[in-house]
């Protein structure tokens, strides 16, 4: 049988409310009783009551994070620091993917399976501005990315048109005119590729080049075979361009992989560019510039603000917030210093 709370009392030679305020890390305890105590828990393998502890307290200690792709880089290190982020406030994280579907996404935020926790980190891919009512939810709900604006409920994102705007710039400021894009989306406005190819256009007309679509490449997706085959596509169409900005750095990648197989340099013929940070793009050949949108601080941010609103030390308004971003110079696009 499972050791109990009285067990250990009875070993260390304490009282039960001392093994408690051990257990709890209450202060003014002697050095020596801490020992005895921690010494009885390791011998007889206790594990706190969480389930009595939680129906107490009225909370589960654990928080839902619901990401629309794992297979995707940049939402897997995502949920690695939201994970690290969640352990060191002394809480868990149970992960859902919703495969960017907007039926899903619904359904999640109506799903039974979030009582076992106390909040919810979320980031749509299907769901669009007219869904913003659908995260009016009766828990604490923090959103993540690029698909909903100013809805109900606390928003943790990036820059994304100052970024991208500030990626082009990067390439115009090194003697780039003709700058490929790789991963638009037709027809978006609102999301991350609407957003990003925003930008793009700014930095464009603000330095007097004209916007060509010949050498805008578009995808569905964007993972490393949609940069791949929209850089085919554009080789194909025999246009010319002395740059490529990746929409997302898997889509970069992907595209490089193809510049090289057809015989072109890189950065000597053409400037490689992507956008997320990625932890890979350090350690592609060549490695790759990029634009780190912040995606550490939106983790923590995102699990800060959850647990403001859990305990309720946080009653305001809901709250936008943006995370800055940098240019992270490497080897496929050195710059013009």
């Amino acid at each position: 049988m499972a050791a109990t709370l009285h067990d250990v009392a009875r070993l260390s030679g304490v009282s039960i409310k001392t093994v408690s305020n051990v257990i709890h890390d209450y202060p003014h305890i002697r050095p020596e009783t801490r020992a005895k105590v921690e010494k009885a828990i390791a011998e007889l393998g206790y594990t706190p009551n969480l389930t009595a502890r939680n129906l107490r307290s009225g909370r589960t200690g654990a928080l839902a994070l619901a990401l629309p792709d794992l297979s995707l880089a940049y939402f897997a290190e995502l949920a690695a620091q939201v994970i690290h982020e969640a352990e060191a406030a002394g809480v868990v994280v149970l992960v859902e993917q919703t495969g960017a579907d907007r039926t899903r996404e619904l359904e999640l935020l109506r799903s039974p399976r979030l009582k076992l926790t106390d909040g919810l980190i979320f980031s749509p891919l299907g769901m669009g501005q007219e869904d913003a009512a659908a995260l009016d939810v009766p828990f604490p709900l923090v959103l993540l990315g690029e698909r909903i604006f100013d809805g109900p409920t606390d928003h943790v994102t990036m820059r994304n048109v100052d970024a991208a705007r500030a990626a082009t710039e990067y390439l115009i400021a090194s003697g780039n005119r003709r700058i490929a894009v790789v991963g638009a989306h037709e027809g978006e406005v609102i999301g991350s590729a609407g957003l990003r190819l925003r930008g793009y256009r700014e930095a464009l007309e603000a330095a007097g080049i004209p916007f060509d679509e010949s050498i805008v490449g578009y995808t569905t997706l964007w993972h490393r075979a949609n940069g791949a085959e929209s850089m085919r596509e554009l080789l194909a169409r025999g246009v010319k361009f002395d740059a490529v900005f990746g929409l997302n750095d898997t889509l970069a990648l992907g595209a490089m992989r193809v510049l090289q197989e057809a015989g072109l340099r890189v950065p000597d013929d053409v400037r490689v560019l992507g956008f997320d940070g990625l932890d890979e793009a350090e350690y592609s050949i060549p490695s790759l510039t990029t634009v780190d949108p912040g995606r550490d601080w939106i983790a923590r941010t995102a699990v800060e603000t959850l647990l403001e609103r859990i305990s309720g030390v946080e009653k305001g308004e809901p709250r936008t917030r943006f995370a800055d971003f940098r240019i992270l110079r490497r080897e496929s696009a050195p710059g013009s210093a």
